[in-house]
């Protein structure tokens, strides 16, 4: 079990600086100058409050001040971290477990779900085909370093569906490659929404929180279409990058 590292803190109720700005103030430094490094598991709400005779809720709003500029990340059961390294993903066509393995994090994946079943009116018309044909529907959750990161749902036609066991043990798009299927261009779009009951469980959030969403529609050179993919990730792990270019 990670060691929890206390931060020195000193009080001065005569401030007119707010007690709970007092503490974030001294926790954001100590972040930033990598005395608490990413990972660190910070002393909880209840010890600092007693330690520092300030109230729960004090002690509350400077961690979450923090948890707001991305310096620290809550996880159920386990307690408040200092954020990990955030994952600047570029903006292109590529498997996001070969992206996270480039850029030094350790990726791992559990299989949420794998079933067979009809296809449906809406992701139909998006595929190209018949609402009642047969697709792949399966979930995943993507951790980086140990930490969740996304959640991840795709529709594939049967023809381009990888096998419970090679998406197990391999990143979706290195199937593809394996069956022959080479993707030629995709459509992406990104926004953000709200965290329902049950992505805040599976992402280990305290509360409801707002996440980065993806959606990509991916097609092979002559248009069809082998991959709906809908997934959302935590702002806090993870940002996408692009560049602009002035014609």
């Amino acid at each position: 079990m990670n060691k929890t590292h206390k931060v020195a803190i000193s009080i001065d109720r005569k401030s007119a600086i707010p007690l709970y700005q007092q503490i974030s103030s001294p926790l954001e430094k100590a972040i930033i100058s990598g005395k608490l490094p990413p990972g660190e598991l910070v002393e909880d709400e209840v010890s600092m409050a007693k330690r520092l005779r300030v109230s729960r809720p004090t002690v509350r709003r400077a961690f979450q001040d923090l948890v707001n500029q991305g310096y620290l990340t809550r996880r159920r059961g386990v307690g408040t971290l200092v954020t990990p390294a955030r994952v600047h993903r570029p903006l292109k066509l590529s498997s996001l477990n070969e992206d996270l393995r480039l850029a030094g994090f350790t990726p791992t994946t559990k299989v949420l779900s794998y079933e067979v079943g009809e296809v449906g009116e809406k992701d139909g018309k998006i595929l190209g085909i018949d609402p009642r044909e047969g697709v792949l529907k399966m979930k995943r959750l993507r951790y980086v370093d140990g930490q969740p990161l996304a959640i991840m749902f795709n529709v594939v036609p049967l023809a381009y569906a990888p096998s419970w066991t090679d998406i197990n043990g391999k990143g979706f798009y290195a199937c593809f490659e394996e069956k022959g299927v080479k993707i030629a261009y995709a459509s992406q779009s990104v926004s953000a929404r709200l965290a329902d009951s049950e992505e805040v469980v599976l992402l280990e959030e305290e509360t409801e929180m707002a996440l980065l969403t993806m959606q990509r529609t991916s097609y092979l050179e002559d248009g069809t279409v082998v991959e709906l993919g809908r997934h959302v990730y935590r702002p806090s792990l993870y940002s996408i990058r692009f560049t602009l270019f002035n014609d």
